[in-house]
């Protein structure tokens, strides 16, 4: 295919343009994003077993509700049972509650003893989760804009001008798509072997990649997207307010907890219930959660599907699980978040979309180092626009991988202190980052990159060696990874270890064996040796 030279020189540089702007956020958003798919395995693993009550049988909820709610007051307004046995039967917030990271919430649990009698514990949340999907949907971009995040405006700025780099990108190879899809070229050089590396993914990837790019740019300005649809709908409301009822309920009056099963039968088809969440339960506006799990369906997140409906009379106010044949509108807003949390096909779903994302953080770095090399003068003295963003892409990219990695492996260190975590999850963060970052300024971006990775390497390290150590000394007061998803989580740090030891090694070798007038390379430190003269 023949494409004009100067259409391909314009097109590449969008590419480059807009890639270099976006690349550095959605790292930080990609890397993150990839976690956030076993965002639920990541709390499980960070908290102690003890911090949970005995799972009992969903015959006795209705007993445990009774005996919670009559003896706390709080409980009277709002709780969750979870039907997920690894955790407390009940819960319900102390202190704190609601949507993002809470540093000070605390949740009483309660269960029912063998005795039938009431078991409570008050323990504060676990915040790491919600720590990762702050970075995932802000890239650790603080403050707001109304009720609007800004790091969650700036991802969405940059998603469009990461849909404008795919688009113009494949433009741009069209005319040597096949001769070079496949071919990762070891013989040419680092930087051959580089760009073929970036390509290839970037390819491969590309429908995964697009439909990122579109939902992110929904997400984020979705406010924008309903207030433009006024011209149509003028003053009338876009959605149908909650009905607010004439009678005021109590908690007394809630039905058995067979009736929602039998509810969410009714309504779904081969759902399992995960939790009920109530609130509002002692009021004119009550309401029930029920969060629904379906792995054959595409949900509407990767934690499932979800009803809403009066606990009284079950009048259902949404259902993104609908199966009505009239409601266009559900399963449209369900495809956009089930595409970009990857809630389809399982556990091999949430697989593949975590390659993938690791994949598209790769892509980003990538792109800087290329961009990098193609400025750099023929010279040993490069500019200092060069090296500011070699300092710069080095100390985000590797400085918050070191970050979160730090912050997982702090977690359970910091139980054995006693330590506020949550609180002590943000400095953690924000500390390492920050930190490698002013690393990277100071010492350069190649030695930085060598010794930051060697850290990554060693925290990944540390993440199963503590599982380990807590398994050969019980009394340090760590817990043992018994169940399976938290084995993963310990093996895949550990395979990631081995990975960046490498990466280490070979960014080590281009620096003191590469091309002399590149940012990568370092100058060999020789010790002379003068040999004494024989006597």
């Amino acid at each position: 295919m023949r494409i004009r030279g100067d259409i391909l020189r314009t097109y590449q540089s969008i590419h480059t343009w807009t890639g270099i702007i976006s690349g550095l956020v959605l790292f930080i958003g990609f890397y993150a994003g990839s976690l956030t798919m076993f965002k639920t395995e990541i709390e499980y693993w960070a908290t102690p077993p003890s911090m949970h009550l005995s799972s009992i049988p969903i015959e006795k909820f209705d007993r445990l509700i009774v005996q919670a709610t009559s003896t706390f007051d709080k409980a009277q307004h709002g709780f969750t049972l979870n039907f997920n046995q690894k955790l407390s039967p009940m819960t319900w917030y102390q202190q704190g509650g609601g949507r993002s990271i809470h540093l000070d919430s605390t949740i009483n649990h309660a269960t029912l003893s063998a005795d039938g009698e009431l078991m409570t514990q008050l323990s504060p949340t676990n915040e790491l989760g919600e720590l990762i999907d702050m970075l995932h949907r802000t890239a650790g971009i603080a403050g707001k804009v109304g009720h609007e995040d800004i790091g969650v405006l700036i991802l969405g700025i940059a998603a469009v001008l990461y849909f404008l780099a795919l688009v113009s990108g494949v433009i741009f190879l069209l005319p040597t798509l096949v001769k070079s899809f496949f071919a990762l070229r070891t013989n040419k050089g680092v930087n051959r072997f580089w760009l073929d590396s970036h390509n290839l993914v970037g390819i491969i990837s590309l429908p995964f990649h697009l439909i990122i790019a579109w939902t992110v740019v929904v997400f984020a300005f979705h406010d924008i997207f309903y207030g433009g649809l006024s011209i149509i709908y003028g003053d009338k409301p876009l959605f149908e307010p909650s009905k607010k009822s004439a009678i005021e309920y109590h908690v007394k009056q809630l039905p058995p907890i067979s009736s929602y099963i039998k509810q969410v039968n009714e309504l779904t088809d081969g759902y399992k219930i995960d939790a009920l969440k109530f609130s509002g339960l002692s009021s004119v506006r009550p309401m029930v959660a029920i969060s629904i799990i379906n792995p054959k369906e595409m949900m509407r997140s990767n934690t499932g599907d979800i009803i809403y409906m009066n606990p009284y009379t079950f009048s259902v106010q949404y259902n993104s699980a609908s199966a009505d044949k009239n409601d266009n509108y559900t399963p449209i807003v369900v495809s956009f978040f089930s595409l970009h949390f990857g809630s389809y096909g399982g556990n091999l779903g949430r697989w593949l979309y975590f390659v993938m994302g690791l994949l598209g953080a790769f892509i980003f770095y990538s792109g800087n180092l290329l961009w990098l090399e193609k400025r750099r003068k023929k010279q040993p003295e490069q500019s200092k626009s060069n090296r500011f963003m070699a300092s710069l892409t080095i100390g985000i990219c590797l400085g918050s991988i070191l970050g979160v990695v730090s912050t997982m492996l702090s977690s359970k260190w910091l139980y054995l202190a006693n330590m506020p975590f949550n609180k002590s999850f943000i400095i953690c963060y924000y500390t390492v980052f920050f930190t490698a970052l002013l690393y990277s300024f100071t010492r350069g971006a190649a030695r930085a990159a060598i010794h930051l990775q060697q850290l990554v390497a060693l925290a990944c390290l540390a993440i199963p060696m503590t599982s380990l150590l807590a398994k050969l000394i019980p009394n340090l007061a760590l817990w043992n990874s018994s169940s399976s998803s938290d084995l993963i989580i310990d093996m895949t740090a550990f395979i990631f270890s081995g990975v960046f030891f490498y990466s280490a090694q070979k960014t080590r070798q281009r620096a003191y064996e590469g091309e002399s007038n590149s940012i990568w390379t370092l100058p060999f430190e020789r010790i002379e040796v003068t040999a004494e003269p024989n006597l």
